[in-house]
């Protein structure tokens, strides 16, 4: 890859990052908490090279960041809660998990194949003007290897991700520098994760307290679970061949009815993983199995194994 772009934040810089994300680039935008790792949440291999970027070793579910609420409306289904918090904290450091229209048309890689997403309208405006200019949503982790600081500034993304990714857009340093506070609502209103916005605030606007960390009535976050988003039909892992009421899923050199990569490519595998669980699945049907070929434990392998480890998991 070429070298990273330290693009300015005018309307040329602007532009320029616009239309390398519509590109399937990768962008690090400043927002009002943290740099994120922009990529457009519709396109499975962008989605899939934040995670070869960041070296991330599972597909937990991203924010997808928007520029409004009617870009909300599209993707997600608002609860009455949701648009009070929303008239009183977006824009701003707050992400919403909420249900997820069938109709979205993001990337299951954004979703991690839940059927909520997570959504925030960053304040910065920088990060505004983007989403105006490129005109398409944005999935954005923060943007720095996994495990590593978050990036309040520029030169800490490209100290992390130079060579990695297309772009970085400086927007100066920013201003809250934690992450966002995460709410749940796709059921009774839960704090997953403290951040920007203050509990005690949002409390007031809900006029109830929140479900806190430790509370049973809690929901799991995303990941949390061993058995989690697991398709109906049993699973095999590193198999090499199909028996008589599996659909084997091949990978490289195993060949099979569908196949995450003929090529063995991991960036491909990835993209395509979540797609080719539900298909397998429905080809499988009722009482049916999969068997998945081996994928190495290295790189994106070791996110796409953990996704699998955790589908092919004893249920509950």
């Amino acid at each position: 890859m070429p070298e990273t772009l330290h693009l300015a934040a005018t309307s040329d810089g602007i532009a320029q990052a616009a239309a390398l994300l519509r590109a399937g680039g990768l962008v690090a935008m400043p927002t009002e908490t943290v740099y994120g790792l922009a990529a457009d949440a519709r396109d499975d291999r962008a989605v899939a090279r934040i995670y070869a970027a960041k070296n991330r070793p599972a597909f937990n579910p991203l924010i997808v960041h928007l520029p409004d609420l009617a870009s909300a409306e599209r993707i997600a289904r608002l609860s009455p809660e949701a648009r009070a918090l929303a008239a009183s904290f977006w824009p701003g450091p707050l992400t919403m998990v909420l249900p997820l229209r069938p109709e979205a048309g993001l990337s299951p890689l954004v979703t991690a194949g839940l059927d909520t997403v997570a959504i925030r309208l960053p304040a910065h405006p920088v990060a505004r003007d983007l989403l105006r200019a490129a005109g398409i949503p944005l999935a954005a982790p923060s943007a720095n290897p996994s495990g590593r600081v978050s990036p309040t500034r520029a030169e800490h993304v490209l100290a992390g991700l130079s060579g990695r990714i297309e772009a970085v857009l400086d927007g100066g340093a920013c201003a809250v520098g934690v992450e966002s506070t995460i709410l749940g609502l796709d059921g009774p209103p839960a704090l997953l994760r403290p951040g920007g916005v203050p509990v005690e605030a949002i409390e007031a606007v809900l006029g109830a307290p929140l479900a806190l960390p430790g509370d049973p009535a809690l929901p799991k976050a995303p990941g949390q679970l061993a058995s989690h988003y697991a398709p109906e039909a049993r699973l095999r892992l590193n198999a090499t061949g199909a028996r008589a009421d599996e659909v084997l899923v091949g990978f490289g050199p195993v060949t099979g009815a569908l196949t995450l990569s003929a090529q063995g490519d991991l960036l491909e595998a990835a993209a395509n993983l979540f797609h080719l669980l539900r298909e397998a699945d429905a080809l499988a049907g009722p009482g049916g199995a999969i068997a998945f070929a081996p994928v190495p434990e290295t790189g994106l392998g070791l996110a796409i194994n953990d996704r699998l480890r955790r589908a092919a998991a004893p249920r509950p």
